[in-house]
């Protein structure tokens, strides 16, 4: 089995969602069904990997990295988990994003991210997690559809 950890935006148009979702299933499809997907399932495009996961047949482990983490979506999703890994911090923080990130690159071989290829804003974000992968020599499958956009959060 192909172990693929995702790191991706949260903030996403709606109709990015859906580019995204048919760009995962394609990247994830050559995998199939033979898929780990390893998540902190945070809204936005953790979930549509998770989602996609699951539909291709694949099993599906989380990362928590706090205890006062997730809404009602992620613990959908969180109970079709086969494997949870709870980190030790009681609030999401840069720095619990962080540690989860390291803890999906330690036990995974491919990244997927959903990522529109700008700057990180801050640790345990989405370019630093493409940027661990690399230094890592991680194979990297960046999703990104032409029309895709975040919303804006200011």
């Amino acid at each position: 089995m192909t172990r693929i950890a995702v790191t991706g935006h949260r903030n996403l148009s709606p109709r990015t969602t859906v580019l995204i979702d048919t760009a995962v299933r394609e990247a994830l499809r050559p995998y199939a069904p033979d898929i780990v997907g390893i998540s902190c399932l945070a809204s936005g495009a953790d979930q549509i990997f998770a989602s996609a996961v699951i539909d291709l047949g694949g099993v599906l482990e989380a990362v928590v990295p706090a205890r006062q983490y997730g809404e009602a979506s992620f613990r959908e999703l969180l109970a079709r988990a086969v494997t949870v890994r709870r980190l030790p911090y009681d609030l999401p923080s840069p720095a619990a994003y962080a540690a989860a990130n390291e803890v999906m690159l330690a036990s995974a071989d491919v990244l997927v991210a959903i990522w529109d290829g700008l700057p990180a804003q801050g640790i345990g974000g989405t370019a630093e997690a493409v940027a661990d992968a690399v230094r890592r020599e991680m194979p990297v499958h960046i999703v990104w559809p032409p029309g895709a956009a975040r919303l804006d959060t200011t």
